[in-house]
């Protein structure tokens, strides 16, 4: 499932659309005082594809492929053996078709998937029904979206849900599934929710938070399905695998699919960590959940003693460090920046990881903003917006843009935040979802301003 509680874009804002959108800023504080920032390298960044060693590759589709979300073990591999259709239920949104038909269309080039769409409303294998968010809160608070196996529509779904029906781990083979998607929600979350869920109704069902690169990662930093998942969707639909098989069968067979695949990463050690313990997973959920202040910060502080006791430089250092950053910008704001600082350093050692760097410094522009200091505001988010915008993060770009703009209007640059304003209005009605919205965005953005604070 898309979990509700992490989005690292909507960070900023009060009146988020759910909790997991808090306020990390205090919008009219004035204990921001005069914060040092770290210096800005000149150059942009360069998004790079990592290439993977196949051991490292076996060992994380076997941990997706064989354990759920839960750490419940699976013990044998499924997936659908015939040809797959998708369909659209219920009030879908005006531009559903048209992401379902991308990320469909994605699938059969990238992944060599036998995927096709079906006419809205029809039987299909996987059927994506849209919801009202309030009902699907209360059949699954953390989720922003979810995929259940072995239904078609959230009606069977709520007769079953406590059965063995829909029990992933009594899986032999897939025949049917149903995603759920809020109907109240943004394009983007719309299309985020159909690469993430879909992707798990026809192939791994775990999330790896050691993952770089990919969405099968519950941090929800990438956004769309990365060429590590398309390849790990290709391993999944390889004719040498089928349903049925367990663990080591589909390790024994992997070496030869994976020269095959990616004959580049034959012969590269190993480096994936462990998945570690359940607590990390316990403590990444309290630190971004609904539950703020002090209990938040307790749980931020958890992720980083378990990430520094584990030995991790992967990614979840990195996300401690973030959390830690983010639980301290209402009340200590250098050590924020100290903690963010250290993680974009973690981040920028990962191959594949600037989407991670650009929430960084999406998070130090609005520091710098808050602290009277547009130019540096500038910089990062100079150097954030064409990751942003190259890793199709829509919210992200946009929001990375209204701060340059209102830096841009404290420097009296009124005409080129103007403009800069035009450049962002299409991004910010796909990634917040309407114009009152951006507006509600604009607003939250010009009250971090260091003029405006009393």
């Amino acid at each position: 499932m898309r979990r509700a509680l992490i989005l690292p874009v909507l960070l900023l804002a009060a009146c988020a659309a759910r909790p997991a959108a808090e306020v990390t800023m205090q919008a009219r504080s004035s204990a921001m005082g005069s914060v040092a920032l770290p210096p800005m390298a000149d150059q942009q960044p360069t998004l790079t594809a990592p290439l993977h060693g196949n051991a490292d590759l076996a060992r994380n589709f076997l941990d997706l492929e064989f354990q759920m979300e839960s750490g419940r073990r699976l013990s044998v591999l499924t997936r659908f053996e015939t040809p797959v259709t998708v369909a659209l239920a219920g009030a879908a949104p005006p531009q559903a078709a048209a992401e379902l038909q991308r990320v469909v269309a994605r699938m059969r080039a990238e992944a060599g998937l036998d995927i096709h769409t079906a006419a809205a409303g029809s039987q299909a294998n996987i059927t994506i029904e849209f919801i009202p968010r309030r009902t699907l809160t209360r059949a699954a608070p953390t989720a922003a979206c979810f995929v259940v196996p072995n239904v078609s529509s959230f009606a069977e779904y709520r007769s079953h849900r406590n059965d063995m029906l829909t029990d992933w781990s009594r899986l032999t083979r897939r025949e049917r599934a149903a995603i759920f998607v809020p109907t109240d929600t943004s394009p983007q979350e719309v299309r985020d929710c159909f690469h993430e869920e879909l992707a798990q109704a026809l192939g791994p069902l775990n999330d790896l938070y050691r993952l770089t690169d990919s969405v099968f990662n519950d941090d929800n930093f990438n956004a769309v399905l990365t060429p590590f998942d398309m390849l790990m969707l290709r391993i999944h639909y390889a004719p040498d695998l089928h349903s049925g098989m367990t663990e080591a069968e589909v390790a024994a067979r992997l070496p030869a699919i994976l020269a095959r695949l990616n004959p580049a990463g034959i012969g590269q050690p190993p480096t994936v960590a462990a998945i570690g313990p359940h607590e990390w997973t316990e403590a990444v959920e309290a630190t971004f959940g609904p539950k703020g202040g002090k209990h938040r910060a307790v749980a931020a502080q958890r992720m980083l003693a378990i990430a520094r006791a584990q030995g991790w430089h992967d990614v979840r250092l990195g996300l401690a460090l973030y959390a830690v950053g983010r639980s301290q910008l209402g009340h200590d704001p250098q050590a924020a920046v100290l903690a963010l600082t250290e993680a974009r350093r973690v981040y920028d050692t990962l191959p594949g990881a600037e989407v991670h760097v650009a929430h960084v410094d999406m998070q130090l522009a609005a520091i710098a903003l808050k602290s009277g200091q547009p130019q540096q505001a500038i910089a990062f988010a100079d150097h954030a917006i064409p990751v942003a915008r190259q890793s199709q993060n829509a919210a992200l770009a946009a929001t990375l843009m209204l701060i340059k703009a209102r830096a841009l209007e404290s420097m009296g640059q009124t005409e080129a935040a103007r403009a800069l304003h035009l450049d962002a209005a299409p991004l910010a009605r796909y990634g917040f979802g309407s114009d009152k919205q951006m507006r509600e965005r604009i607003a939250e953005i010009a009250a971090l301003d260091a003029r405006d604070g009393a």
